[in-house]
């Protein structure tokens, strides 16, 4: 299985701020650390290493996700888009994605447009996710 490299890496933690004290996102789930959500409860402030461990814990998800749904060969790039735009959207979300279809028929550039998609929060677009999927796209498309 790819591991997430340092792009990748770079890329998310670029998006995700570390916060080390939970705090409702912009739809009221409760995260910390790198963005991790899950058992995190508002106002409870963690360690840095916890946060550190979870975003370990969520990229080696999002990258066993990748794993099990890409059925083509990635090149480092591709693969570190696919796992922050994974990390963001959720698994279930990327699974389901268009944007996955066209990756598993090699379509590329058509895979590529599908990040322009995904920019949206409760209907209108959010400025932070286009800049993201901007950065994930390009990523994307850059050779390795």
């Amino acid at each position: 299985m790819m591991t997430l490299g340092d792009k990748g890496t770079k890329l998310i933690q670029s998006f995700e701020t570390l916060e080390l004290t939970g705090y409702p996102d912009q739809k009221g789930i409760p995260t910390a650390g790198w963005g991790h959500t899950g058992g995190v409860e508002i106002g409870k402030t963690y360690a840095i290493d916890q946060a550190d461990d979870w975003f370990l814990d969520d990229t080696h998800s999002a990258c066993a996700a990748i794993a099990r749904n890409v059925d083509v060969a990635l090149t480092q790039n591709q693969f570190d888009a696919l796992v922050s735009f994974a990390f963001n959207v959720g698994i279930g979300a990327f699974a389901g994605s268009t944007l996955l279809k066209y990756v598993n028929r090699g379509l590329w550039d058509q895979a590529a447009a599908q990040f322009d998609i995904w920019n949206h929060v409760d209907g209108q677009v959010d400025a932070g996710l286009t800049r993201r999927r901007a950065a994930e796209k390009q990523l994307f498309l850059s050779v390795d």
